[in-house]
């Protein structure tokens, strides 16, 4: 296989503490990196570098592993911005919300969603993003979620069943139906095209009752489980996500004291979705009652049209540091190596030997800069590996330290 020595960087982010600096971080400077087309082989001090096939002199740039997005709704047909206007203006609006959503995704061809999934698949590559997960939740029906992961698949291999999304409009006066749709039918179509089941159970989606359905019918065909939990209130959510040991809960605005303290004792992963709340105008919970806690935390964009239209992993970062009471460093190692533990993977979201080859030349001297300079695509140069081996999911709690 041909190799490729990355020399000159300037700070390099390996996310390995047995690198460097010694910090979760695993921080080098004046460093080199050598792949090949799927793995890191080396990693260490640039005036060491062993030959390679290939070099690529990045000038004193920092060099960050690629960023896991380990939450999105990328398929989907048609917009709403006339809803986030009405929001921002603070002005009552019904236009019908995931609904509408639904209504526009189900009458779109499948040309028309591939092609539209594919630009907002292409933004998010060139803001750095080397690994997606992606969800159904936008046809509600027992083929059209089925369709929905299907072309999923063509982008990822980290699809998600959300048939439990909402309770579509036909359903409204049989809500028992759907939820025994959900777990019946339409998981039985969808489980082959799906790693993981999710389940939006908040106020206004489905209840703890409806959700634990869903979960229970999913894991027994055999998928791992995560959650939408307390986006909007606490209906006990985060203690039913620990019930079935799922691998991420996220949104998590509003969670007890209790919650955290048992979240610390896992290995479920909170998942914070600042781009929600930016599009919602509500609060910001803070990072530091999980931190100090013990809480593994990931960052994600929530990519989706009614509540969170982002596709710029560093906008993310930079709203983490600025209303959620990040660092610089914890929020890049919750855009990478915590959306790695979310998707239980220990082959990306850093970059120590062995790792899959994805990482990020940034036009920057250091990773600092994407909190820093809030706006500005900083990403020069996207490497990632080539697919051919499959990944290696963790098993329970991840052993790399937590910063």
């Amino acid at each position: 296989m041909v190799t490729t020595v990355v020399r000159h960087i300037g700070e390099l982010t390996t996310n390995d503490p047995t690198l460097g600096d010694a910090t979760p971080l695993g921080r080098l400077r004046d460093a080199a990196l050598v792949v090949d087309e799927s793995r890191v082989l080396w990693v260490g001090a640039d005036q060491h570098a062993p030959a390679a096939d290939l070099v690529r002199d990045v000038a004193g740039a920092a060099v960050i592993p690629g960023f896991v997005d380990s939450h999105t709704h990328l398929i989907f047909a048609g917009e709403r911005s006339a809803e986030f206007e009405a929001r921002m203006a603070g002005r009552p609006y019904d236009g019908g919300g995931i609904a509408a959503t639904v209504e526009a995704t189900r009458a779109a061809s499948d040309a028309t969603l591939r092609a539209a999934s594919a630009r907002r698949e292409e933004q998010l590559r060139a803001g750095g993003v080397t690994t997606v997960e992606v969800k159904s939740g936008y046809e509600l029906t027992v083929q059209g979620e089925r369709r929905l992961l299907g072309l999923a698949r063509e982008l990822t291999e980290e699809t998600t069943y959300l048939g439990a999304h909402v309770v579509p409009r036909e359903y409204e006066r049989r809500r028992d139906d759907y939820v025994a749709l959900a777990a019946g039918a339409m998981l039985d179509a969808c489980a082959p095209y799906a790693r993981w089941v999710d389940v939006f159970c908040d106020r206004g989606a489905f209840d703890r009752d409806e959700a634990r359905t869903v979960l229970s019918a999913a894991r027994d065909a055999g998928l791992a489980v995560r959650l939408h939990a307390n986006q909007w209130a606490d209906l006990g959510a985060v203690g039913l996500a620990l019930e079935f040991d799922a691998a991420s809960v996220d949104h998590c605005t509003h969670v007890t004291d209790d919650d955290v303290a048992a979240l610390g004792d896992s290995s479920t992963v909170v998942t914070l979705l600042p781009g929600a709340e930016f599009c919602t105008r509500s609060p910001y919970p803070s990072v530091r009652r999980f931190v100090r806690a013990g809480v593994s935390v990931a960052l994600a964009t929530d990519c989706n049209p009614g509540t969170s239209y982002v596709t710029s992993m560093a906008l993310i970062i930079a709203l983490a540091v600025r209303e959620m009471d990040f660092s610089p460093d914890e929020a890049l190692w919750a855009a990478t190596r915590g959306g790695a533990r979310a998707l239980r993977r220990d082959d990306v979201g850093h970059l120590g030997v062995g790792a899959r080859a994805d990482f990020v030349v940034l036009d920057a001297p250091r990773a600092a800069h994407l909190a820093y300079r809030p706006g500005t695509n900083l990403v020069a140069q996207t490497h990632r590996a080539a697919r051919a081996e499959p990944f290696a999911p963790l098993a329970g709690r991840a052993s790399a330290s937590r910063p």
